[in-house]
């Protein structure tokens, strides 16, 4: 009898247990935001830093605007553009970048970069494509 008893008060206290138990949510967020507002590009690596002018190539602007890169790319899958990486600081870059919501110098067009100079090849996802 103290075995039944026993198998008995187990399987109420297990019953109280799970119903006791919090539910775990299996259902993850993520917020990305909006696009740094950066007059020449932003980089494509966290945290997402405004890029200095002579950064990207001209392949990376349509109609003046900036196609984007990291999480707001909106080029297309098999998009390669041409950067100056030696204008990153993860390359030792520690010159001036503008600060979001600065605006272009009106001399600097974004579609020709004037003595651009690229030296690697990226996907716009902080992919490094090759060399050029």
């Amino acid at each position: 009898m103290n075995g039944l008893k026993l198998l008995m008060l187990t399987a109420v206290g297990g019953c109280l247990m799970m119903a006791a138990a919090p539910k775990a949510a299996a259902q993850v967020a993520v917020e990305i935001g909006t696009a740094p507002d950066c007059p020449y590009g932003y980089y494509d690596t966290t945290p997402y830093g405004c890029a200095p002018y002579g950064y990207y190539g001209s392949e990376w602007f349509a109609g003046g605007a900036f196609i984007g890169a990291g999480p707001w790319f909106h080029g297309s899958d098999d998009f390669r553009g041409q950067v100056n990486n030696r204008l990153h600081p993860e390359h030792g870059y520690n010159g001036h970048t503008p600060q979001p919501g600065e605006k272009a110098e009106p001399s600097n067009r974004l579609d020709k970069v004037s003595n651009f100079k690229g030296n690697e090849v990226r996907d716009g996802r902080g992919h490094v494509g090759g060399k050029r």
